[in-house]
């Protein structure tokens, strides 16, 4: 097996607006897509480009994992590219590797190749193809700090001028601190311009969960980034940070804001729940979902802004009994949103959907997957390709039987 790791070790809502009694139609129409997998398949993720929605994953074989990729093209999934194969990368189903083709048809890799198994430390590598997958770039580090400590989950999106941004927590500061208390994890950026030549690496929050997922969108104000905040009193609550006026280089032309609460939850836990946020930005209307577990009471939320991201509604609730979390989020063209969750409903794991409105009115919730005898696991992803969303997970009925599923669902007026 490939070296693996777990990503971490070990009042009421306040304000939580009730849904009202009017559930907004969802119609949605669930198509099995069979993907281009083989053997043991897992860490899948999607990511969404003009030219539609790209998926990648894991397939592990003895001691080795591959990276593989497909695009959605009509109603199947294109023939599985691979990208790379290694015996010493990070495996965590809540820390994956991403494919993201940006608007030139460049399509960009990151991976996580293992430093040191017992600090679990690793490192964050980017790759690019210019050919369709063919063949990819040498590895290119966004930071070097040269610590043995985590580098991970990394969210991948296009700036302005066909450049890259990435943002990731990065745990340089708990080994380079001098502080007494020892240092604390950061969210850090770096960009690159359209000839891959390094522009940026900087920390846009200084304290952060350990292991919880970021997420980034695009605003019409620029991007949007989200992850769980950690005060020093051990509060994790989901906070954004923004560029206002963003710029290739970030120079003069734009900052990273200060980081903005999307709602005080005010959740207090002496580790890191390894449940990270999911943010979709269109145009100004800007929608985040998440998980919180107040008094040991699982629950999702999601909330809306209008003015990208300075200000927030009221947090709606997603679950209808015990939420898992593992969120996904994407705004439609009408300015409603999709949000998917894992629950634990039934005595199993349960990967559910429903549409919600900045008003706070709630469809019925649509299980998508865990009906039956499989076992939904990992972090189920989502993506939107026009008018239809596009469902990525890991399903196991035992030991060794992971593999991916996805489905289209189609939204029906």
């Amino acid at each position: 097996m490939a070296a693996a790791i777990a990503s971490c070790r070990g009042a009421e809502q306040k304000a939580a607006a009730p849904a009202p009694a009017a559930e907004p139609a969802f119609n949605l129409a669930i198509q099995p897509v069979a993907p281009p997998v083989q053997g043991t398949s897992m860490q899948s993720q999607l990511t969404a480009s003009r030219r539609g929605v790209v998926l990648s994953w894991l397939e592990q074989k003895d001691a080795s994992a591959t990276l593989k990729f497909s695009e959605l093209t009509g109603d199947a999934w294109a023939a599985a590219k691979t990208i790379a194969s290694s015996e010493k990368w990070f495996i965590s189903d809540a820390d994956v590797p991403t494919v993201m083709r940006m608007s030139d048809g460049t399509l960009v890799a990151a991976t996580y190749p293992l430093i040191d198994y017992q600090l679990e430390a690793y490192d964050l590598r980017l790759s690019y193809s210019r050919d369709e997958g063919r063949t990819w770039s040498r590895l290119i580090a966004p930071h070097h700090d040269k610590t043995k400590t985590q580098h991970g989950f990394a969210s991948l999106f296009e700036m302005p001028g066909n450049s890259l941004g990435i943002v990731w927590l990065d745990g340089r500061d708990m080994e380079l601190s001098t502080a007494k208390d020892g240092g604390a994890m950061d969210v850090y950026f770096a960009a690159f311009d359209s000839s891959w030549k390094q522009t940026a690496e900087s920390s846009i929050n200084a304290r952060v969960c350990e292991c919880c997922q970021t997420s980034a969108a695009i605003t019409a104000d620029g991007p949007i980034v989200a992850f769980r905040d950690r005060t020093a009193d051990d509060i994790r609550d989901i906070h954004v940070t923004r560029i206002d006026a963003p710029s290739t280089s970030l120079g003069a032309g734009g900052k990273w804001t200060d980081a903005v609460s999307v709602h005080d939850d005010k959740w207090k836990i002496d580790a890191c729940p390894v449940n990270g946020p999911a943010v979709a930005a269109r145009g100004k209307d800007v929608a985040v979902a998440w998980f919180t577990a107040l008094d040991d009471n699982g629950k999702a939320y999601a909330a809306f802004s209008h003015d990208s991201g300075r200000t927030w509604g009221s947090p709606i609730r997603l679950d209808d009994n015990t939420a898992l979390g593992h969120v996904d989020i994407e705004l439609l063209d009408d300015g409603s949103a999709v949000a998917t969750w894992v629950e634990f409903a039934n005595e199993r794991s349960q990967f559910r959907a429903r549409k919600v409105q900045a008003s706070g009115e709630r469809s019925k919730t649509v299980v998508l997957a865990g009906e039956g005898e499989a076992r939904v696991s990992g972090y189920p992803r989502m993506a939107k390709r026009g008018t239809d969303l596009v469902f990525a997970w890991t399903e196991s009925s035992g030991p060794g039987t992971q593999q991916v599923k996805t489905a289209v669902g189609r939204l029906k007026q």
